[in-house]
């Protein structure tokens, strides 16, 4: 939740000249909702793509009050999605079984879904990560085929490490993914998780972006308060 739309169109005019030649990533930035118009129309032409940070899982206009949906996101120029970010969970009562109807919509309607999954620090310091992130994949992934989930992106963010200033070890993390990795290939089948991208975010900085993305399982960065400004997200980008 930062930026009006006049900061928004200030980031992206220092933060795209940063950007231009690199063509190694897929570059996405999630502003929120009365920015979308105002990123796209900037990122036009630009090797920067945009997404929105949340939908509802209703397809069609309707009487819910403070809600967006995927046809709103693509008639903005959105092509990604995020669900069910750690704080849209910790704050406002999301689930894995909401995650999993968000999910199927966004796939039906061809946008690409960058689905959040990650422990808190009780559960991380019970040992029952792995536990939790089986379960949320599990839920989320349910009754969706390979087929339709091959624009899903996933992201693992440990709660724990967000806004703390905490960041879970290149091994850690490489742990974790290695779950999730292997959670996609009982969902989906084995040809669907070599290919799909697994991000971390967690207190991604300029400072870790390369140890933590040379590990195997980790294909590219969820970013937060490091991506506020151009200098430091170009920085991770190009790490």
């Amino acid at each position: 939740m930062y930026k009006t739309p006049d900061e928004a169109r200030a980031f992206m005019q220092a933060f795209l000249p940063l950007v231009k030649d690199h063509t190694r990533d897929e570059i996405v930035i999630c502003p929120p909702f009365i920015d979308i118009s105002t990123v796209v129309g900037a990122a036009r032409g630009s090797n920067v793509k945009v997404g929105g940070q949340n939908m509802f899982w209703e397809k069609a206009d309707g009487a819910f009050t403070g809600e967006i949906n995927g046809h709103m996101l693509l008639a903005a120029g959105c092509e990604y999605v995020i669900l069910g970010h750690s704080e849209r969970r910790q704050y406002f009562g999301e689930t894995d079984d909401t995650v999993n109807r968000r999910l199927e919509v966004a796939l039906e309607l061809a946008l690409s879904p960058i689905v959040c999954v990650g422990e808190v620090i009780e559960e991380r310091e019970a040992g029952l990560t792995e536990e939790v992130l089986r379960r949320q994949c599990a839920r989320a992934f349910s009754g969706i085929s390979a087929k339709k989930a091959s624009k899903m992106v996933i992201a693992y963010e440990p709660v724990w490490a967000i806004g703390t200033g905490k960041t879970a070890t290149p091994e850690i993390a490489e742990d974790a993914h290695a779950v999730i990795r292997y959670e996609t290939e009982k969902a989906f089948g084995k040809e669907f998780a070599q290919q799909v991208r697994i991000l971390y975010g967690g207190s991604v900085k300029p400072e870790n972006a390369t140890a933590l993305m040379s590990q195997e399982d980790i294909d590219g960065a969820l970013v937060g308060g490091a991506s506020l400004k151009p200098e430091s997200f170009a920085a991770i980008v190009k790490y």
